[in-house]
């Protein structure tokens, strides 16, 4: 572990990994180690397991533990590094979960607000952290800022100022939250003492232009290759490049979206060749119409014709 939890830097791209499923919705473990090759000839070297894109929240804790067990095995003497999301709505669950990937040896922890009964004070947000963080007292901690599924909207620049003293092992934030300017507040808190990693693939070339050295999304799973060249044309300056490869990575979320995301997301890591299942209810998978349709669309979005680029 980093001298202190701040050190921890993640940098580049990190995938928001899905949760394998068997066609009966039971767990296949045994496609973590293909889904966990097939990042690495992507060079994305970093995971952030059992989140939304993994479907925690459809989830029992037991399968949860498990699907930490395998990726943490997996990832052993590989450069892949594990982040695993150990949030709930029940705050013991969460401690559990955070005792277990410490365990394991994982390299960061995450975890989002409860949003059933939702803090609705910085203090009270900070005090269910730091309750999960405790149990994790080694590992380095990450809060997962995400609104639009949580509905917890508080100042994200204000948690960095004030969870220190309750958060010893804080590094950091997943920052899911459509606005630059909260991103640029909080790359700045500190003199750029947290590691804030961006959540919106979209606009991941916005996020490199405001500071953000680090972004963590369920496209890189499938895209990272495209998002791979928004980071490349930036360092070198070529921004029309950069903005040719990011309107190439905004069109195929929009064409997922269309579908479904979650089913379609799903669906193309099977088309090119991991199949990790269907979504588990309440998602609902794609029919034979809808995925023939998601393959021209891909097919016509270069995707099969850009792997390794």
């Amino acid at each position: 572990m980093p001298s202190s939890a701040s050190d921890l830097r993640f940098d580049g791209l990190i995938a928001a990994t899905h949760t394998p499923f068997h066609a009966d919705g039971s767990l296949n473990l045994d496609a973590v180690e293909k889904l966990a090759a097939h990042l690495l000839r992507d060079r994305v070297h970093t995971v952030f397991i059992g989140g939304t894109t993994g479907e925690w929240s459809s989830l029992t804790v037991d399968e949860r533990r498990q699907l930490a067990e395998r990726w943490t095995a997996v990832a052993r003497g590989t450069p892949l590094c594990v982040m695993v999301h150990v949030g709930a709505n029940c705050l013991a669950d969460a401690r559990n979960l955070a005792a277990h990937a410490e365990s394991l040896g994982a390299t960061a922890i995450a975890a989002l607000s409860p949003s059933f009964f939702k803090p609705a004070t910085l203090e009270s947000l900070i005090a269910c952290c730091a309750g999960i963080a405790q149990a994790a007292p080694s590992t380095p901690f990450y809060f997962y800022d995400i609104p639009p599924l949580t509905g917890v909207s508080l100042p994200m620049a204000g948690f960095l100022e004030q969870a220190p003293a309750h958060l010893p092992t804080l590094a950091g934030l997943k920052l899911s939250h459509p606005d630059l300017m909260l991103l640029l507040r909080c790359l700045q808190a500190d003199s750029g003492r947290w590691n804030i990693s961006w959540g919106i693939d979209e606009w991941l070339l916005g996020a490199l232009a405001t500071g953000a050295r680090s972004a963590i999304g369920s496209s890189y799973n499938f895209a990272a290759p495209i998002s791979h060249e928004i980071i490349n044309a930036f360092e070198r300056g070529d921004l029309p490049a950069a903005r040719s490869a990011q309107a190439r990575s905004a069109t195929l979320i929009a064409r997922l979206a269309s579908h479904s995301y979650m089913a379609a997301a799903k669906a193309t890591m099977g088309l090119l060749g991991v199949d990790v299942g269907p979504p588990r209810l309440p998602h609902t998978p794609l029919d034979p119409a809808a995925l023939s349709s998601l393959h021209r669309d891909l097919e016509a979005l270069g995707l099969f014709d850009r792997r390794g680029s």
